[in-house]
């Protein structure tokens, strides 16, 4: 068994929404994403989506873009982004289809991993941080201790992340997030969010204080999952 990530894959079949416009390798990127999986992923692996899977709105708009995703092999484990306004009852959504897990105020036993996260959101200082945005800030980091306590009282002694938000500013300054993890037997933490040459190093790639973190934006991994275990 192998874990692969990816995210962002921002599908949009129930109605058309072309994502060229912002750059020739995401035409027809579902194509390459499809054909990416299936070439390298079975059954028996799993795969982590944190966030932003599709624009539609609503569960019954997100119905075929999750149709798609089922289609494909593997046990897929999802976090929101923050284009996914179709989340709304995590227990509903956890009742669609057996190798799909939804991930909100939750973990996920995966061999002797447990998957935890949260989506993340923009940190203090960030170039685009407002006032408001505080209050969302500490809401999320407390999703993510939560998560990260379920996994423990489970006894599980290693752990991936997953946000899709990345767990530091444009600085790559400290912040909860990065606080929090570190107090636990964290090994990698995977996020996305990130698209275009000019944001990909925003935040820390590799080995950072024993920790590992990964980008796995679809963009940035040419739509290919990377194995990550």
């Amino acid at each position: 068994m192998s874990v692969f990530a990816v995210s962002d894959l921002h599908l949009s079949f129930y109605k058309n929404k072309p994502m060229d416009i912002f750059g020739d390798n995401w035409k027809n990127h579902y194509l390459k994403l499809k054909e990416n999986w299936i070439s390298n992923i079975n059954v028996y692996d799993a795969v982590l989506i944190p966030g932003d899977v599709s624009w539609a709105k609503t569960v019954e708009e997100f119905s075929p873009d999750i149709a798609f995703i089922h289609s494909l092999p593997g046990k897929k484990i999802i976090i929101p982004g923050n284009h996914d306004y179709w989340w709304g009852s995590t227990a509903s959504l956890n009742e669609l289809y057996d190798d799909i897990f939804f991930l909100r105020n939750n973990f996920y036993p995966f061999d002797d991993f447990a998957l935890c996260g949260t989506r993340g959101w923009l940190c203090p200082n960030d170039t685009y941080f407002t006032p408001h945005d505080e209050k969302i800030y500490k809401r999320e980091a407390g999703r993510l201790k939560l998560s990260l306590d379920m996994a423990i009282d489970a006894n599980f002694k290693k752990i991936i992340v997953m946000t899709h938000y990345p767990v530091t500013n444009d600085k790559k300054e400290n912040s909860l997030f990065v606080d929090i993890i570190k107090r636990y037997p964290v090994e990698k933490v995977i996020y996305g969010h990130l698209h275009g040459n000019e944001s990909f190093y925003s935040s820390y790639q590799g080995i950072v204080d024993k920790i590992e973190y990964i980008l796995v934006s679809a963009d940035f991994l040419d739509f290919k999952p990377v194995k990550i275990i």
